[in-house]
């Protein structure tokens, strides 16, 4: 897949190596030209420009692109100008990095729906979600074993835990499942997530629900790719 991060601090810097590692197309944009030398050799591409910059923004490869993650963190004006005009431009998917309460405010006016705390998730943890598409976040616990949440499997969709037996095909251990909530707040829906207990047995996995589950990533992959 293709990914375009624009900013190249430390989250920038860390998430488009991590990203070209796992085997991915990735161009990092940054308007300091030391921060582009430094990665020239860990990134498949890097450009030194004004991502403010709406003619120069324009000339980046954005349809081709999965998503565009603004990585900017410094100046959160900078931020949110670049937001702005990759909306304008009719970007299908934006991630956005916010530093602020004001800053996430301005960015779900903006309709982003999709944004990264990096204090909360690290570059690593984002690298994996953009890499599984079914992964919707992962937490490493050590050099061998995570804590991931998927979507439930096609497959296995109406089926009880006991009938599906993950523990026993693919080595992995359900901790629990979430179900999507919707709330209305100042008259916008608002969606949420809600854990349903610790699994049992008899837990009835339903199409729309997340799996928590525990073990290593190869077998979480395994169960994706069995279960589609």
């Amino acid at each position: 897949m293709k990914y375009i991060v624009l900013g190249l601090g430390n989250f920038g810097k860390s998430l488009a190596i991590r990203l070209t590692e796992l085997g991915h197309e990735v161009i990092g944009v940054d308007n300091r030209m030391t921060k582009v030398e430094q990665l020239k050799e860990k990134v498949t591409h890097t450009v030194c420009m004004d991502s403010t910059d709406i003619d120069a923004v324009s000339a980046l490869p954005l349809k081709d692109a999965h998503a565009v993650i603004v990585a900017i963190g410094e100046d959160e004006g900078a931020s949110l100008l670049t937001t702005a005009l990759l909306k304008q431009l009719r970007v299908k998917r934006i991630i956005g990095r916010v530093v602020s309460d004001l800053q996430k405010t301005v960015l779900e006016a903006m309709d982003i729906d999709e944004y990264i705390m990096p204090e909360e998730e690290s570059a690593a943890r984002l690298a994996m979600r953009l890499d599984n598409i079914d992964i919707v976040d992962s937490f490493k616990i050590s050099d061998k074993y995570s804590i991931i949440e998927t979507k439930v499997p096609t497959k296995y969709a109406g089926m009880t835990l006991r009938d599906a037996n993950l523990t026993n095909k693919f080595k992995v251990i359900v901790l629990t499942t979430i179900k999507s909530t919707e709330e209305l707040e100042n008259g916008k829906i608002k969606v949420g997530k809600e854990a349903t207990g610790i699994a049992q047995s008899d837990t009835v996995l339903a199409e729309d629900d997340i799996l928590v589950l525990f073990g290593e990533l190869k077998d979480v992959n395994r169960l994706i790719q069995k279960g589609e």
